[in-house]
């Protein structure tokens, strides 16, 4: 992965309308430029914009959406 995207696991998505949820909350984050969520594989990959979040930023957005998240 390049330095410009992190690739996250995520638990607890099931349907999607959680799809959305975790991707709408990523994309709230400033610096993420994209969230392209994948429900089979429980995974997100987010783009950066110039400002890279920290990655605590991006964990607890999806937190707040419901989700857990890991690296």
């Amino acid at each position: 992965m390049s330095e410009d995207r992190i690739v996250l696991k995520v638990s607890g998505m099931k349907c999607d309308g959680c799809v959305m949820k975790v991707k709408n909350a990523l994309k709230g984050v400033s610096g993420v430029k994209s969230a392209e969520v994948h429900l089979a594989s429980k995974s997100v990959i987010v783009e950066f914009g110039d400002t890279r979040p920290a990655t605590e930023q991006l964990i607890a957005a999806v937190k707040k959406a419901g989700f857990e998240a890991t690296l």
